[in-house]
């Protein structure tokens, strides 16, 4: 397997998920939904958060509703970032381009990645205390929300309250101020937190990419929007139909939540950047690089969090780690590939594709389940 260089980004990470070695290494066990039982708990709630990232129990509510107990279906897509929703490491390391074979200015697309890559973490240590905390990444924002006490921070000097190790309650409380400052900047977006030259000079720089990339980045966001139940599918195909009822007329609840090997903040600062902060909360983006287990780990917590009698998961990703972490799970996978002849990519996938996939997983699992 190739392995390209690291991003500058992801300053402490090996990601290859992104390599045409990886994608090869695995295509044939992702080509087809997988048909296996329903999902199950995880039994790693009983473990407990340190600052060293080891193992962490999620400081979430259950989102479970009332409704699901009157049928209503709600279906979690689970998504990877790089090379699925946004395109960034292939643009860096030249293979989205080579794949094109010629067709396709490799250095521009290079050159593209480097601008995005400078000026992303340029956002990530002046506006969002990457380079005070990079050392300290939590699978979640709401990681450490119980040593938050709730202080008021419109007058507090992050320069000189003396953040460091060792990793003692203490710490972690001002930890946990950073990654509230840092929740409330996602939630308020980037118009608020930008000055209008510099909002300028992003959106130039996205239709450019969008432009290059042969609209990926527009037509992805499009598609999370549909995921999202916000806009109609132009096959008029909605993939809550696929293999269950819709009681009561109730329409399907959508939630998207993006699962990371990259670290936590300069992967909210890509939802931002690349305009997805407004179709992913903040609570449902998870950084898998210390998570123990990775995205199984991540996978394991969004189960627990959101498991219930209607609720349908769907994982859709490039990587081998995010296949490997579905079909641990019994969940259904559908692998991106950012080549032009890919099966799955943008544009392209559709919801009537994503109905396939929860047809065949799930309307399996409850036909061996009337048998049983």
């Amino acid at each position: 397997m190739q392995i390209y260089p690291y991003s500058a980004i992801d300053r402490r990470e090996s990601d290859a998920s992104a390599s045409s070695g990886a994608i090869h290494a695995y295509n044939g066990v992702a080509s087809q939904p997988l048909i296996l039982a329903s999902p199950r708990r995880s039994e790693s709630v009983k473990d407990k958060i340190t600052m060293d990232g080891n193992s962490a129990v999620p400081n979430q509510d259950i989102e479970g509703t009332a409704m699901q107990s009157m049928g209503q279906i709600t279906n979690v897509y689970i998504w990877d970032m790089d090379e699925t929703l946004i395109l960034l490491k292939s643009l860096l390391n030249g293979t989205y381009a080579e794949s094109f074979n010629g067709l396709k200015d490799v250095p521009k697309g290079v050159e593209i990645g480097k601008m995005w890559e400078t000026r992303i973490l340029q956002l990530c240590d002046e506006l969002f205390f990457y380079e005070q905390i990079e050392n300290y990444n939590m699978p979640f924002l709401d990681a450490l929300s119980r040593y938050d006490d709730g202080r008021d921070l419109s007058d507090y000097d992050f320069n000189k309250d003396g953040f460091s190790p060792p990793y003692d309650d203490a710490n972690k409380r001002k930890l946990a101020y950073r990654h509230r400052v840092i929740a409330n900047k996602y939630k308020q977006g980037l118009p608020d937190v930008l000055d209008h030259e510099m909002m300028k000079i992003w959106d130039e720089l996205y239709d450019l990419t969008d432009e290059y990339t042969d609209k990926w980045l527009s037509s992805a966001r499009d598609f999370l929007e549909q995921c999202s139940g916000r806009k109609e599918d132009p096959a008029n195909s909605l993939a809550s139909d696929g293999g269950m009822v819709n009681h009561l007329d109730n329409k399907p609840e959508h939630i998207n939540v993006l699962v990371t090997s990259g670290s936590l903040i300069p992967s909210l600062i890509k939802c931002l950047l690349f305009r997805l902060d407004n179709l992913i909360t903040h609570g449902n983006v998870y950084s898998s690089w210390e998570a123990g287990k990775g995205k199984l780990q991540c996978f394991q917590w969004i189960n627990d969090r959101f498991n219930g009698p209607n609720v349908r998961f769907c994982v859709i990703g490039d990587g081998w780690e995010e296949c490997e972490a579905a079909q641990t799970m019994q969940w259904p996978f559908v692998k991106i590939d950012p080549r032009p002849n890919g099966s799955h990519r943008f544009p392209g996938l559709t919801l009537r594709t994503l109905g396939y996939y929860f047809a065949v997983v799930y309307e399996s699992s409850a036909a061996e389940n009337d048998e049983s």
